[in-house]
């Protein structure tokens, strides 16, 4: 795909935001995300940290809006002022999808919760809930309901489908999704395997692993001036060789003490046992780590600053990143928020909530102009239609749309030959 054909797939109409105060706060703090064990040990490593920031950050600056599916023109709806301008009183609206985004990859499924006026029905607050509060199931009649804990009091609530927006990882049923960690569990424990190895490794790199021989009796337990058996901390005796073992990690283990001068004595020879960054292939390992890592998340290596950093190939890349990764997410997004935050006479008009993908684009300059231009040439696109897709105001005469005359239909090819060579004469 071109990027050209990459854009054409992905233009959106940019919403055009309002401020607005919201009603009745009750979201006066939010817990933090993550305290799951699992969460925290994946996202020590690097790739896994950073595919989950660029996934949520990529969510998170999408701006929304309404469109009339049957004529393709934007609706102003009051929704938009929660979509784009401010959810709930604790959080952006950035924040507020880079939370939902986050718990939908980590734990399989982003929720948020719907609250509405009690008079009016009109929702007033988006507020998203992590993952692990909430529990979806269904009841004898197939109707989907949600066991929902309270993120500010800890009570548990049991809530109808058309008050939760959920938007889920792959799942298996339907109902529930399952995260990136959980799919890729294996990879990341070998990974992390491997980082702690690696770590140990350079830990004790002060000196190289080795055997220190002697022809003298080692065996028994250690002993103090005394006399007396030495013990450890638990009361098991210390033998002799673990003693000596001991003695000389303190002196020459660790990176500050690296290079240091040993001094044997007691008949004491140490050979070491040499083992090189290349028979380890720890750079090797890492790179293969991270591509698996990549692949689970759908995050193009060159955003990871791995893998050949070519501009052309990376132009590229990124329009198969918002086509193949993105696009099938927002997807997702834009059918719950269009059933479950629009009125059901507005879904039967024809209304359909959006997501303006064209913000993850605005980089490729060069690209995003000469499609403009394109579409200016051809018709499809005004002045002020551009000017909208960069967020810029409507100038006077810029509604008026232009064609190129060097695609014409046939039938009218015979016409315009004849009067362009009219022209022609005429001006010569």
């Amino acid at each position: 795909m071109s990027i050209a054909q990459g854009i054409r797939v992905l233009a959106r109409v940019p919403t055009r935001r309002k401020a607005v105060t919201a009603e009745s706060m009750i979201a006066a703090g939010y817990p933090p995300m993550g305290t799951d064990t699992n969460e925290s040990l994946a996202r020590k490593l690097s790739a896994v940290d950073r595919c989950i920031e660029i996934l949520s950050d990529s969510m998170g600056k999408l701006p929304s809006f309404v469109m009339d599916s049957r004529t393709r023109e934007r609706v102003d709806l009051p929704l938009l002022q929660l979509l784009n301008v401010r959810p709930n009183e604790a959080m952006s609206p950035f924040v507020a999808k880079k939370v939902v985004e986050t718990s939908r990859l980590v734990t399989g499924n982003g929720y948020e919760w719907i609250l509405r006026s009690p008079r009016t029905g009109r929702i007033t607050e988006i507020i998203p809930v992590p993952g692990e509060l909430v529990e979806p199931w269904r009841d004898q009649s197939g109707r989907v309901w949600y066991t929902v804990t309270h993120p500010w009091t800890g009570e548990p609530m049991r809530l109808p489908q058309e008050d939760i927006c959920h938007y889920k990882a792959a799942s298996r049923d339907g109902l529930k999704g399952v995260g990136v960690l959980r799919r890729a569990s294996e990879v990341i424990a070998s990974s992390l395997a491997a980082q702690q190895y690696e770590r140990a490794y350079y830990e004790n790199g002060g000196q190289p692993s080795g055997v220190l021989r002697t022809e003298s009796d080692l065996g028994g337990y250690a002993e103090d001036p005394e006399g007396k058996p030495l013990t450890r901390s638990d009361g098991s005796w210390i033998t002799r060789k673990d003693q000596l073992r001991s003695e000389w990690e303190k002196v020459h283990a660790g990176p500050n003490n690296s290079h240091r001068v040993a001094i044997l004595d007691f008949g004491l020879d140490y050979k070491p046992l040499s083992v090189s960054n290349q028979d380890a292939q720890f750079i090797e390992s890492r790179e293969v780590s991270v591509r698996d890592i990549a692949r689970y998340f759908g995050v193009p290596l060159y955003k990871l600053q791995e893998g050949k950093q070519a501009y052309g190939s990376n132009e590229q890349n990124a329009i198969e990143y918002v086509v193949g990764t993105l696009h099938p997410n927002v997807s997702q997004y834009e059918e719950e928020r269009t059933w479950k935050l629009l009125t059901r006479s507005q879904v039967d008009a024809g209304l359909e909530v959006r997501i303006n993908m064209m913000a993850e684009l605005r980089g490729d300059t060069s690209a995003r102009g000469q499609w403009y231009k394109d579409m200016m040439q051809e018709g499809p696109f005004s002045v002020n239609d551009v000017r909208a897709l960069e967020d810029m105001p409507d100038v006077p005469g810029g509604d008026e749309r232009r064609a190129s005359l060097n695609y014409v239909p046939l039938r009218d090819w015979p016409e315009l030959s004849r009067i362009r060579a009219e022209t022609g004469r005429r001006e010569s």
